[in-house]
């Protein structure tokens, strides 16, 4: 890899092109600009009177030394423009304004200018007049212009803004790079220096979502205070926490609006927007989790005991990479016997899997849209007799939790459901003896939303047609635990991935088999990948 420090040794910059380089065709199935636009006015419509809305683009991820993560773009950012570039900031107006000298503006996008010599190291740019062209922008200009633009914060009644990026490293050679940008927001809209948006983060979560489970919340800010001391000085924190029921927590949150610096709206009015996916939206996540299903499916043909963790990760996403999908939605979960009962494990490096069950939570993304499927089988194509009991008990549990997957339902409808028949089957299997001791090997949720994130926005309230939603019941027994030694190690999650119709679901990711008979019939089939050898290194 040539190194960009390299580049110091060259000449700092080179004459413009008398003609562009044109870039090779790409997918002609991303979202259109159409899209982001009316993405961009439906926010616009919903936005109070005499207000603007700020949305930044991600920051550039350091991984080591002169070497950055592949850049992913904010989520918003992108799900409103359409740019895929960092250093970049969008303005809303509610009413027509003048930027940059410009009259009657209700949209401003700023951009990295484009710069043939840096496009050498790292890759093509729009420039402003790229994304004024290509996005449909009404105005756009360069990121440097942003300072200078006139924007008079002081008039708007009301400066929307959600999730300020915190971790944007300063380029000195850039004044005009997120870090810089994010500084000129804050001096020139008046957002004070003691403004932590750790504080701000935790009411946001308080009035998003406070009132679904008061007790919950309750817990949950608790121990947020306990680790984060900082958030025990919030008066809206405070208030919710003596409240002594539902009627004074929401006199609470009533008492405690966001201010004329408000980073609360525009995260709920996301919240809204994104959950309810559009035709357009809906044919990229099905691509994606279609994808996911067959790499489900071709890596069940092909588990054997001698592999390993890794070697089982990499056939996933080299089926991803085959049908087109540029990235995994969030890091591979392949999990053999007691990694498998780590919810969230990414090590992914036992060299054997043995005959031990192994859990594979796996997701491709596809043109920003993320699957989230999950997978467990038995390396050796058959289930004993322990795995089988286990297994069909999660998969019970699931088809609970798809019953209840229906419009109109309260969004903890499927946890519920899986959590009574994981409860009920423990019990009958004599691993708990309280019903209510579930927990222990059943942790988590079954649902979240899925989408431009594999965890979505959305409000987190009744189910609506349009929805996105996992359906992920697990059940872990790890070694150690107060049961029969016969179910230690033994980890099972059977996830999928549900839209929400007028009438019920739809499982979209079907294709990927679900029960025992199914699973071992398929792992008894050839793969297409089968013939696929490398030599051994010695």
């Amino acid at each position: 890899m040539t190194s960009l420090n390299a580049s110091a040794q060259a000449p700092t910059s080179i004459p413009e092109p008398l003609v562009d380089n044109p870039a090779p065709a790409r997918p002609t199935d991303f979202l259109t600009p159409a899209f982001h636009k009316q993405r961009r006015e439906l926010l616009r419509a919903q936005m109070p009177a005499n207000s603007v809305a700020v949305v930044f683009a991600a920051p550039v991820r350091n991984r080591a030394n002169d070497v950055n993560y592949v850049y992913h773009q904010n989520p918003d950012f992108y799900y409103l423009t359409g740019y895929e570039e960092p250093d970049a900031v969008l303005l809303l107006f509610k009413e027509p304004r003048t930027v940059g000298g410009q009259p009657g503006i209700t949209e401003a996008l700023f951009t990295q200018p484009r710069n043939p010599a840096r496009e050498q190291w790292t890759g093509r740019r729009l420039g402003a007049a790229g994304a004024k062209g290509q996005l449909r922008l009404q105005f756009a200009a360069d990121n440097k212009d942003f300072e200078a633009a006139g924007i008079k914060w002081g008039d708007f009644d009301k400066v929307l803004f959600d999730n300020l990026p915190t971790d944007a490293r300063d380029d000195a050679r850039n004044p005009a790079d997120l870090y810089s940008l994010v500084n000129t927001f804050r001096q020139q809209a008046g957002l004070t220096t003691n403004y932590n948006p750790a504080v701000s983060e935790a009411e946001n979560m308080t009035r998003r979502y406070g009132l679904l489970d008061g007790k919950g919340a309750n817990g949950f800010i608790s121990q947020a205070i306990k680790d984060n001391p900082a958030l025990g000085t919030s008066a809206l924190l405070k208030a919710f926490l003596a409240a002594p029921n539902d009627a004074a927590r929401k006199a609470a949150i009533e008492a405690h609006p966001p201010g004329r610096l408000d980073d609360a709206t525009l995260g709920e009015k996301l919240d809204g927007l994104r959950a309810i996916k559009t035709p357009e939206e809906l044919a990229l996540l099905r691509r994606a989790i279609r994808i996911s299903a067959q790499g489900q499916r071709e890596v069940l043909k092909l588990l054997r005991p001698d592999m390993g963790e890794m070697e089982v990760q990499g056939l996933h996403e080299y089926v991803y990479r085959r049908y087109g999908a540029e990235f995994q939605g969030y890091p591979s979960i392949v999990g053999g016997g007691a990694n498998g009962c780590i919810l969230h494990y990414e090590t992914n490096d036992r060299q054997r899997l043995d005959n031990d069950l192994v859990l594979m939570d796996c997701g491709a993304e596809y043109h920003g849209y993320s699957a989230d499927v999950t997978r467990t089988a038995p390396p050796s194509g058959t289930f004993s007799p322990a795995q089988r009991q286990i297994y069909e008990l999660v998969l019970a549990a699931q088809e609970a939790g798809f019953a209840a997957c229906k419009p109109g339902a309260e969004f903890n409808a499927p946890s519920k459901a899986t959590q009574e028949v994981v409860a009920n089957g423990l019990v009958k299997l004599g691993i708990i003896k309280k019903k209510e001791d579930f927990r222990r090997y059943y942790p988590h949720g079954a649902s979240h939303y899925l989408g431009l994130d594999v965890h979505d926005r959305g409000r987190y309230g009744p189910l609506q047609a349009g929805n996105v939603i996992t359906v992920e019941p697990g059940i872990y027994i790890p070694a150690g635990s107060p049961c029969d030694p016969k179910w230690w190690n033994i980890g099972v999650r059977i996830e999928d991935d549900a839209l929400i119709t007028p009438t019920g679901y739809d499982n979209l990711s079907a294709e990927a088999p679900r029960t025992v008979a199914d699973i071992e019939k398929l792992m008894a089939e050839p793969s297409a990948l089968e013939g696929f050898k490398l030599p051994e290194l010695k």
